[in-house]
């Protein structure tokens, strides 16, 4: 879902047409659109007892899909790659051919057909925040690797190589590091190595979900490091 529009196709009894209409990212004005849609079934003859509403499962969550069942409105989130694309779909993109097909893969699914989606499991408010921390230690230690490349990077220019970063005394060591050429390291790129990577602190055992995070804050204060800080 679009975080400033959404794209709401509906198969409602009693339309002539499928109504589609694009709303902002908004749950209360979905709701009153669906609401209206009922009724105007109901004042053509169709009376409306059940209403059920898919989307993709995307970065957006689960907030959504809870909201609507609250709301006593069957909420369902898709997996994207369950959706067989079709041949000529493939390079045309478009919301309005996005929201019919998911239509038609939603409708066979309802119909209890098989191959046309898979659902994903909504999660409730407790269940999503258990998962925080193992999502956070895997944010932690894919930083702490992007941050050691690039040290080492920096290092290799001066023909350093042999420097263990994830040692706890690495920082000392940065200090009193000198060049293949026997020289310390200049200013700039002694400040700018010295940034030491996340650390993550395990309580206990890698397989108790118990742990703690300890993040060591870039501190360097150099001009021309906070320059390319401002620029990013």
């Amino acid at each position: 879902m679009s975080k400033a529009k959404w794209l709401v196709a509906a198969l409602v009894p009693g339309f002539k047409r499928q109504p589609l209409k694009k709303l902002d990212a908004d749950a209360p004005a979905l709701l009153k659109l669906l609401q209206r849609w009922r009724d105007e079934a109901g004042q053509a003859g169709h009376p409306i007892k059940r209403i059920a509403i898919a989307y993709e499962a995307a970065g957006d969550g689960f907030w959504l899909a809870r909201w609507l069942r609250v709301q006593a409105i069957e909420a369902y989130t898709i997996h994207p790659a369950s959706v067989a694309v079709s041949r000529e779909h493939r390079h045309a993109k478009t919301d309005r051919l996005d929201t019919e097909l998911l239509m038609r893969a939603f409708l066979g699914w309802l119909r209890g057909e098989k191959r046309h989606c898979t659902m994903a499991a909504i999660p409730t408010m407790e269940e999503e925040d258990s998962r925080r921390p193992s999502r956070e230690r895997e944010r932690l230690v894919g930083e702490q690797t992007r941050l050691v490349n690039r040290i080492k990077a920096i290092l290799a220019r001066f023909g350093i190589r042999h420097l263990r970063l994830s040692l706890r005394q690495a920082a000392a060591r940065l200090a009193a590091i000198r060049t293949a050429e026997g020289t310390a390291l200049a200013h700039n790129t002694r400040a700018e190595s010295a940034a030491r990577p996340p650390r993550l602190l395990m309580a206990s055992s890698p397989r108790n979900p118990s742990w703690e995070l300890s993040i060591e804050p870039f501190s360097c204060a150099t001009p021309l490091l906070l320059r390319v800080a401002v620029m990013r």
